[in-house]
């Protein structure tokens, strides 16, 4: 799964604003990464999580190398870092992350899964103090702990006997909240292009060597869709960086839960998946408060 990140974005140049087709391009990255997560439940659900993860990032390797080649200076000048562990880290820390949301997938669907990891904006203001040493005002810490009840209230952990898949999309969310920290991190000294193309290297090289194991024949059929995962993967990229290149992080970002209903719909009409109450509610309750959380913000910056 990839995400519609918040963005931690740092160009030389001075951006245009441009926010309604920001706000199209955003959706449609939405969509399309919808559309990569119904794709990666199929597929894991019937071969290893590893594997699948592994294949796609073959070809998002290959997508940033072109990308770089493109680039002034080529891969010499996209590459170069004086912070290269880190940026490892980063790519070793997101190729993990999709392996846990993607399992994540398989046991509790689309729809619960998006539901609790929306919270991840509110885990990035939570941890942005002790990490970055940003400061996170009342109001904030009031949205966190609502979207947490909000969370809470989708696991329902008081309820009978509590089913420890249900925290997978929890971990999920922190492991990804911690991925964008450290990149806002790796931001202050390496471009946008330089953060991008160790993603896709360093995480192309941490899954093969796991995936690597864990190889299984593919059906023709099944080719067929992963071919259109790792598709999907390079648009939906693609899209979200021409979106951050026309418009503003601020004014663009509160679409990216947009995920959450495409998301929702494609559990509930290709997967037979049901909306329980109390998921709509929590779910209600974390976006109400990742909102808040972005427009203070960008009341702040």
């Amino acid at each position: 799964m990839t995400q519609a990140a918040p963005a931690q974005t740092r160009t030389g140049q001075s951006q245009a604003s441009n926010v309604p087709l920001g706000i199209l391009l955003m959706i449609g990255a939405t969509i399309v990464f919808a559309l990569q997560d119904g794709i990666s439940r199929h597929l894991a659900g019937t071969y290893n999580t590893y594997m699948v993860v592994m294949i796609r990032y073959w070809f998002f390797a290959g997508f940033v190398v072109f990308l770089a080649m493109r680039a002034p200076g080529g891969i010499r000048a996209t590459a170069q870092t004086d912070q290269l562990w880190l940026q490892i880290f980063r790519g070793v820390l997101l190729a993990g992350e999709i392996c846990v949301a993607v399992y994540g997938f398989t046991l509790l669907g689309l729809v619960e899964s998006q539901a609790v990891f929306i919270c991840y904006p509110l885990l990035v203001a939570a941890l942005s103090g002790p990490v970055l040493g940003e400061s996170v005002g009342w109001r904030r810490w009031a949205a966190i702990g609502v979207g947490l009840i909000g969370v809470l209230i989708i696991l329902q952990p008081g309820a009978g006997v509590f089913d420890p898949a249900a925290i997978i999309p929890f971990i999920s969310a922190l492991m990804f909240a911690v991925y964008g920290l450290v990149t806002r991190f790796a931001a202050r000294r390496d471009s946008t292009a330089t953060s991008f193309f160790w993603t896709g290297i360093a995480g192309m090289v941490f899954m093969t060597a796991v995936g690597m194991w864990y190889w299984e024949p593919m059906s023709q059929g099944d080719w067929m869709w992963m071919a259109l995962l790792c598709v999907t993967g390079v648009t939906g990229h693609w899209l979200l960086i021409k979106c951050y290149e026309v418009a503003e992080a601020g004014a663009v970002q509160p679409f990216a839960y947009f995920h959450l209903i495409w998301a929702s719909a494609l559990g509930v009409a290709v997967f037979g998946e049901v909306i329980r109450s109390n998921v709509a509610i929590g779910a209600g309750i974390i976006l109400a408060a990742g909102l808040f959380t972005l427009w203070r913000e960008r009341v702040k910056r």
